[in-house]
């Protein structure tokens, strides 16, 4: 199976760390996220993949360099949009009858292979649960009788960012814009699914904190 890595981004609300480095070259644990996420989905099924790049694509390619990884780099020359990038990368993946796909700021320990395509779906979304980013509380009349850090809101899930996509998808994609907006109208046509990842360790790398965190729970071996 080929994983498509959507890795061109500028990782602004990362600088100035990303002034100089890209985001999927920032290290966790002592591994740059891009390299968690290839060892994440080769323990799933995927054997080669293609990296969308970009934002200082050369150090991503130099990173890579001399690796005996199957691995190839498809080049924006503009940001192209989520979207865009996938269509960016047709010649490549359309000749596969599906493929994962994945942002590429995300750790986690959900299975990408448990996501299936069934006869007329485009796309197989992940859903995680969406936590609340504040700590609640639970008061009885003028009186409080609890406090909760950060709990999971249920009944709310959150688009993990991991895909599995069927080949169809290319005739639909934009030259340039986000996969979200082309979902609204899938899900509109019955064409998009999903599955449910309830107890699974899953964060978007998108700031200072969210990297520590991540840092905390990959060496405390909540990730992997």
């Amino acid at each position: 199976m080929k994983a498509f890595i959507l890795a061109g981004g500028y990782g602004t609300r990362l600088r100035p760390l990303t002034n100089r480095t890209p985001k999927p070259l920032l290290e966790l644990a002592g591994k740059p996220i891009i390299k968690w996420q290839i060892e994440w989905l080769s323990k799933n099924g995927a054997d080669s993949f293609v990296v969308g790049v970009g934002y200082l694509k050369h150090k991503i390619k130099n990173y890579f360099k001399g690796t005996n990884l199957n691995i190839e780099f498809i080049t924006e020359d503009e940001p192209l949009g989520t979207g865009g990038a996938i269509k960016n990368a047709a010649h490549v993946l359309a000749k596969e009858r599906e493929f994962i796909a994945v942002n590429g700021d995300i750790i986690s320990s959900l299975s990408p292979k448990k996501l299936s395509l069934r006869k007329n779906d485009i796309v197989s979304m992940a859903l995680v649960p969406l936590k609340s980013p504040y700590g609640v509380i639970k008061a009885r009349g003028s009186r409080i009788i609890e406090f909760r850090e950060k709990p999971l809101l249920k009944g709310y899930w959150l688009n993990a960012g991991v895909y599995k996509i069927s080949n169809k998808i290319f005739r639909m994609l934009p030259e340039k814009g986000s996969l979200e907006e082309l979902f609204q109208r899938l899900a509109q046509k019955n064409k998009i699914s999903c599955t449910k990842f309830s107890d699974v360790y899953w964060r978007s790398v998108d700031s200072l904190k969210d990297m520590e965190e991540a840092d905390k729970a990959i060496k405390s071996g909540n990730v992997y």
